[in-house]
């Protein structure tokens, strides 16, 4: 019994990196859809409006598209804390993630969230979202530059949980869709919202609780 309960957490581990690591997959399927460069294809089929009328929409969409594949998969190698035997490649992966996300990913996704589908409530949550995500991050690299590594890991879990709202906001796009068959734009107010919050709680609850 008691090694049943040692491996227990070892068993949860593997389980979160192959379900992380199919989710990525669709995420990079998701991204290979806009490479070449194509206004008519998936996501922008539906934002016609922005690209013909916006010239800058395009520069800001795919920044944020081709930057965020990255900053899932580095920030997923900074969080599990292994160097895979090469030298400070954790180090290294959080970098990656916190440049991108500073630079790029994030202010290109506030601005996205300005026109996001779904009305008024969903252009405040993905801005909101988007500026989360950008200050958490940004406070990450302060405690690190502060060498408070213990609050360091706690914020750089807050922007994670941020992060993978691509992941969990498609998630509970496809179980409300399944579940109620609602008009398409209610459906970009509740996932606006629910791919982001319980994220977010999930993680102050953990922290509270000392397990991060």
């Amino acid at each position: 019994m008691h090694l049943i309960k040692k491996n227990i957490p070892t068993v949860v581990k593997i389980l979160l990196i192959l379900g992380f690591g199919y989710f990525f997959w669709l995420m990079l399927k998701i991204t290979l859809e806009y490479i070449p460069l194509d206004t008519n294809v998936s996501f922008l089929m539906i934002k016609q409006t922005e690209v013909e009328q916006r010239p800058e929409y395009l520069y800001f969409f795919y920044t944020h598209v081709y930057t965020s594949i990255f900053v899932l998969l580095a920030g997923f190698l900074a969080i599990l804390r292994k160097d895979f035997r090469l030298k400070n490649f954790h180090r290294n992966a959080g970098k990656i993630y916190i440049l991108l996300i500073l630079l790029f990913a994030a202010p290109s996704g506030i601005y996205m969230g300005i026109f996001a589908n779904g009305g008024f409530l969903s252009k405040i949550s993905f801005v909101i979202l988007g500026s989360l995500w950008w200050f958490s991050t940004f406070k990450a690299f302060q405690l690190a530059r502060q060498r408070k590594f213990k609050e360091h890991k706690q914020w750089m879990w807050r922007s994670f949980a941020l992060t993978i709202s691509a992941i969990t906001l498609r998630m509970w796009k496809v179980i409300i869709v399944y579940l109620f068959h609602p008009n398409p734009m209610d459906v970009y107010q509740i996932i606006a919202w629910l791919g982001w919050i319980p994220n977010i709680l999930l993680i102050e609850y953990l922290i509270t609780k000392k397990h991060i």
